[in-house]
């Protein structure tokens, strides 16, 4: 060896030939390493790109997504000549109208379609460009001519040139929607869309006084103006118009909402992913040491220094990590647009593959971080010890002071733990949950350490089998702890994956009712109910009809009548009052509706007319803090009108009927000009396509103003969306499964080297390979059948956070499947001693022997 420096150290080319020597193209027994690794960077090179992009995207199109820098909406009326002035004051203005409508073929009754109708002025889009099919860019559509989204065309069998008729107006197709630039802020819709001017709006008679229409007003402004400063302005000169805005930052808070839901989720799934992969890389590390401590002790019986042996290694685990990490970068960015196909529809995620530099270099250095802090302590170990105590590893295990490795540990986890603070939307939320990473990893340390020490006090069993099995528990250099901590994270990875699958899979069957009403009816005329009755009876004479009276309206101000808290002041909104956000559904009853439950307070008399009285949904009163007597005042078709609480109410809002947060007495509201809204759901001998056929046909006819909106597509529409949603959950959730998988893997790999040691001695003693397959699965099944209630809890622990705290789903997690994937998960643990063991078993004693 030659050696340059004068304390006596290889110079670096001699170090680094070496270490290239110890090397081969297939990275044997550094493996382990390279699959952990590239799972953990590549979860995260592929999270943080898909966030970046979504992010990049929403603030890039958000103009182009909300139509405007300012969105200002009002249900139920058109905004006021001065607030209209005041609108123009900001900017270039353009407004349009949105409701529901049928729509069918001139002269054929027997089909129709529920829509979505969009009017929009001459000014539309003000941003982005409409594409219709074919690659043709339009703008707003002219006079009688309409564009309609493909769901039209499919339904319906139009195509440009043909006829539509809507309401009382006939109408030209004149192309297909291809992309709408302000779809996504447009929310969820009941029907396909159909744009069209305020001239074919008018013509088709739909907008009446009580009508379901909502005006929006997009507002273009000077590139110096602030868009909140704008809202203020108009706050304080209309502060009780009933108006919601949205600014270009938040052109779709559904969605704005569900990224941080679902970055959040998915930071977490990375840093766990990193987390199980850090267990495996230092498992990978320790066996890839152990199967070369003849080298190490050669190399120092030569002369080589600890400070050599440890450059050495550390060399070939740099070339290793850095081929790992380049390869999980670039999985990764493979892998990016593939979750945004996942996520089509649900978020604005263009098709190809991105390189986003910042997030790249963030999961490089995570993984790099993460390999050398968890390589650390084998590496130490292997530096530390003289070679004659490397030469009796087998009888005498080596143990590590614990000083040793505090400093380089320490530094690495500091390093870790401040890029995830550094690097992640929710400082707090990375912090705690590497907290919490930790105080687990502990419990299971602990929960090694223990078993180690109740099995050295326990009985010894009389079968040979037993008390073998459990003296591996707790001899010296057994691996139980090390295979506690892995196993038990593992196992509790896969019982995470399958509560938060199974708590997903029955949130979407209830949230998304298989029983509802077959049809919605919208915009009523109060005078023509005994007509739909009579219509809807003749084409199914058994089906069950309910009406109520339907309004839009905002809520402006709550809370006690002499401290009333106005909601254009309040600064932020909890997420569960979500009815302060924008106009909602109100009615009037005289009786309790139908499905609601008196929780607190008493109904008004039937024939009520005192002062105005209102009942409020009890979770709404709860996140508010409202009392029986306090008051609510509410925007009705711009007019203010107060009410006292007179009840509270529990909802069913899973029945999928009329469910309404605010309902009043009818003397309260029933004089404002409104309509009623219906269902109508058909037994199950009526549901046939003939009846629904009538049905259709004839409210078109009779009722050309009014909306039908079919269930079945929009619950299918909803379940599309939601399962959209649990895909994306669930592929992201998997790279912490694979994790799990390679880190079980390893830990049994880790344990192998002192396995084949002891089957040797065993096997010349005179042990049969039979009884020593048995001794390997009776240790295990020890171990499992502890951690497998323990991953149970842990699992479970952390699913029902991500379930109800993340998501705000109800927890509903599937038990039985749940056991089912534990159980299979210990049968893998099982299976992987098994595979990984038989090599050791299969080995002839002389030939290991000749070895020591």
């Amino acid at each position: 060896m030659s050696r340059t420096a004068t304390n006596g150290h290889l110079d670096w080319r001699t170090v680094w030939q070496l270490a290239r020597r110890g090397l081969d193209w297939k990275f044997k027994g550094l493996r382990l390493l390279l699959v952990c690794l590239v799972l953990g960077t590549a979860a995260l090179a592929a999270i943080g790109t898909l966030t970046a992009t979504i992010d990049r995207e929403l603030a890039t199109r958000g103009r182009a997504m909300l139509g405007g820098d300012v969105q200002f909406t009002i249900a139920g009326r058109p905004a006021s000549p001065a607030e209209l002035a005041q609108l123009r004051d900001f900017g270039t203005v353009s407004g349009g109208v949105r409701l529901q409508a049928m729509a069918r073929k001139p002269g054929d009754d027997t089909s129709a379609a529920p829509v979505e109708l969009k009017s929009v002025d001459a000014r539309w889009p003000l941003y982005g460009t409409l594409t219709l099919a074919g690659g043709r860019s339009a703008g707003a559509p002219q006079d009688m001519a309409v564009w309609i989204a493909p769901g039209v065309a499919d339904r319906l069998g139009v195509h440009p040139g043909d006829a539509l008729r809507i309401g009382s107006a006939t109408l030209i197709v004149a192309g297909v929607i291809a992309d709408e630039p302000d779809r996504l802020s447009e929310g969820f819709a009941l029907g396909p869309t159909v744009i069209l001017s305020p001239q074919a709006l008018d013509a088709a008679g739909l907008v009446q006084p009580g009508s379901m229409a909502q005006w929006k007003y997009r507002v273009r402004l000077a590139p110096t103006t602030a868009p909140d400063a704008v809202i203020d302005r108009f706050k304080t000169r209309f502060p009780d118009s009933g108006f919601v805005f949205r600014t270009r930052d938040k052109a779709a808070p559904g969605i704005d909402n569900f990224v941080a839901n679902m970055g959040q989720f998915l930071m977490l799934v990375a840093l766990a992913a990193l987390a199980i992969a850090g267990i495996g890389i230092g498992n990978g590390v320790t066996s890839y040491l152990e199967a070369r401590r003849t080298s190490i002790a050669t190399l120092k019986i030569l002369g080589a220094t600890s400070s050599d042996i440890a450059r050495i290694f550390l060399l070939q685990l740099l070339v290793a990590s850095t081929l790992a990490i380049a390869l999980g970068l670039a999985i990764g960015v493979a892998v990016t647009p593939l979750l945004g196909l996942a996520l089509a529809g649900l978020l604005p995620v263009r098709a190809g593959f991105v390189i986003d530099a910042p997030a790249l270099s963030t999961a490089a250095a995570y993984g790099l971080l993460i390999a050398l802090t968890f390589a650390a302590p084998p590496l130490l170990r292997a530096r530390d010890f003289p070679a004659m105590a490397l030469m009796r590893a087998r009888v005498t295990p080596l143990t590590t002071r614990w000083r040793a490795i505090v400093l380089p540990v320490g530094a690495g986890l500091a390093g870790i733990v401040a890029l995830a603070v550094l690097t992640a939307r929710q400082p707090l939320l990375a912090l705690g949950f590497l907290g919490g990473a930790a105080v687990v990893f502990a419990i299971l340390a602990g929960l090694g350490a223990g078993l180690t020490r109740l099995a050295a006090r326990l009985p010894r069993p009389r079968g040979a089998i037993a008390r073998m099995a459990l003296g591996n528990l707790h001899r010296p250099g057994a691996a139980t702890s090390a295979l506690v901590v892995a196993l038990g994270f593992g196992l509790s990875a896969f019982v995470l994956l399958a509560a938060v699958e199974t708590s997903l899979d029955a949130n979407i069957a209830a949230r998304v009712p298989a029983r509802a009403p077959d049809y919605f009816v919208l915009d009523l005329p109060r005078d023509k109910a005994a007509d739909f009755t009579a219509l809807v009876r003749h084409a199914a004479p058994k089906a069950a009809i309910r009406s109520v009276p339907s309004m839009r309206g905002a809520i402006l101000a709550f809370g006690p009548a002499d401290h009333m808290i106005r909601v254009a002041d309040l600064k932020t909104i909890p997420d569960d009052a979500w009815a302060l956000r924008g106009d909602r559904g109100l009615t009037y009853a005289a009786t309790v509706p139908e499905g609601n439950q008196i929780t607190a307070g008493t109904w008004w008399p039937q024939a009520y007319a005192g002062p105005p009285l209102v009942s409020v949904d009890d979770k709404l009163a709860n996140v508010l803090g409202l009392k029986l007597g306090d008051r609510i005042t509410i925007s009705l078709l711009g007019v203010e009108r107060t009410a006292t609480i007179a009840s509270f109410r529990r909802i069913d809002w899973e029945s999928f009927g009329f469910n309404y947060v605010l309902v009043f007495s009818p003397n309260a509201i029933a004089d404002a000009p409104h309509n009623l809204a219906a269902t109508v759901e058909l037994p199950a001998d009526e549901k046939g396509p003939e009846v629904r056929r009538a049905i259709l046909s004839g409210l078109v006819r009779a009722l050309p103003s009014s909306s039908v909106i079919e269930v079945g597509p929009v619950l299918a529409q909803a379940r599309i969306l939601l399962s959209q949603m649990g895909t994306a959950v669930l592929a992201a959730a998997s790279v912490a499964i694979l994790a799990g998988l390679a880190v079980l893997a390893g830990a049994i790999a880790a344990a192998r080297e002192r396995r084949q040691y002891d089957s040797v001695i065993l096997r010349v003693l005179g042990a049969s390979r039979g009884q020593l397959l048995a001794l390997l699965l009776s240790e295990y099944a020890l171990l499992c059948a502890l951690l497998a209630a323990v991953a149970l809890l842990l699992g479970t622990g952390v699913a029902w956070g991500v379930v109800t705290q993340l998501f705000g789903f109800e927890w509903l997690p599937g038990w039985g499947r749940i056991l089912g994937v534990l159980g299979t998960g210990v049968a893998l643990v099982l299976g992987l001693a098994l595979a990984g063991s038989w090599g050791v078993l299969s080995t002839r004693p002389a030939r290991t022997l000749r070895e020591l």
